[in-house]
């Protein structure tokens, strides 16, 4: 869990976005506009900051049940830490949370259980918060078709874990070594994600996912209703979750691209104008992506001065 490589990755990845916004804004003068969303941005961080915060007191709530605990407020900055890199292919930088957890003396394939768990949930609420507007989108067959598949697939894995076990022994065979280790990983964490089964862990986990994800969606609501009066409430709501479940589709680092051009799709598909559409899709990006980005650097710095790697001492 080293963080010189992803650092330098994050930061060519920002010089590409801001490179895109520039382009952009050549196109739609779309930087004229940006002091429409002064007065709004911190409500709007606010609101994404407390969607945090509830799917932080459900990864709590998840490690607790394992027999773990962890200071309350460390193991938030721990969390945050992970958003750091949530502009990685499917978030999986996320899991930089196990050189810490591990310090405090928490397994890393627990770590990984939770993390699998935690994105399964998450893609099931957030299908569930995009049909209400957008079930007559063009695309959103095909984003409940990757759900289900996902879904159906870690269901499989939990039930038949000795599936990943030949795979990864035939690796073994071959001397794949890092692809064996890889895939035993993989195994380990998939099937912890059993211990979380039950109906009160179920439950648990779809509520804090439910109310989290409306919160975000809420903001996007309000972002383009402060930039365009009138347009309708369901559909809006819908849009932000149905652009997450695309860019999560996609598989590019944060979903970067695909997440954006199908927020300005939807709202052009709602009447919205090019530029109003735009300045909706930077808008909510910077207020929950990259601002999440820039609390998980903050957190990282705290994590490492709370809790050094005495071994490389």
């Amino acid at each position: 869990m080293k963080l010189n490589r992803p650092l330098l990755a994050f930061a060519a990845l920002t010089a590409c976005y801001l490179a895109a916004l520039l382009i952009s804004d050549a196109r739609h003068d779309m930087f004229a506009r940006l002091p429409a969303l002064a007065s709004i941005m911190p409500a709007l961080m606010g609101m994404a900051f407390l969607s945090f915060f509830l799917r932080y007191l459900r990864w709590y709530y998840l490690l607790r049940r394992t027999g773990h605990g962890q200071p309350f407020g460390l193991g938030f900055c721990i969390y945050l830490s992970g958003f750091a890199y949530t502009a990685t292919p499917g978030k999986v930088g996320e899991l930089i949370r196990i050189r810490y957890l591990q310090r405090l003396g928490i397994a890393h394939e627990q770590v990984l259980s939770a993390f699998i768990y935690e994105r399964g949930w998450d893609l099931l609420v957030v299908l569930l918060l995009a049909m209400p507007g957008m079930l007559a989108a063009p695309i959103f067959p095909l984003l409940a078709l990757f759900v289900g598949a996902v879904l159906l697939v870690l269901a499989i894995l939990m039930r038949q874990p000795r599936w990943l076990g030949r795979l990864h022994a035939r690796l073994r065979l071959y001397r794949c070594r890092r692809l064996y280790r890889l895939m035993r990983l993989l195994q380990r964490g998939v099937r912890g994600g059993l211990r979380w089964l039950g109906w009160q862990d179920m439950l648990v986990a779809a509520v804090a996912g439910l109310a989290a994800w409306s919160l975000t969606a809420t903001a996007f609501v309000w972002l383009v209703q402060s930039l365009s009066p009138g347009m309708a409430w369901w559909p809006l709501f819908s849009s932000y979750p149905l652009a997450m479940l695309a860019g999560a589709a996609s598989m590019l680092p944060g979903g970067i691209g695909s997440t954006e051009s199908v927020i300005v799709a939807s709202l052009l598909w709602q009447g919205a104008s090019m530029p109003t559409a735009v300045l909706a899709a930077v808008g909510i990006r910077f207020a929950t992506m990259w601002f999440a980005v820039l609390l998980g650097m903050v957190a990282i710095v705290l994590a490492e001065w709370k809790l050094p790697d005495h071994t490389t001492h």
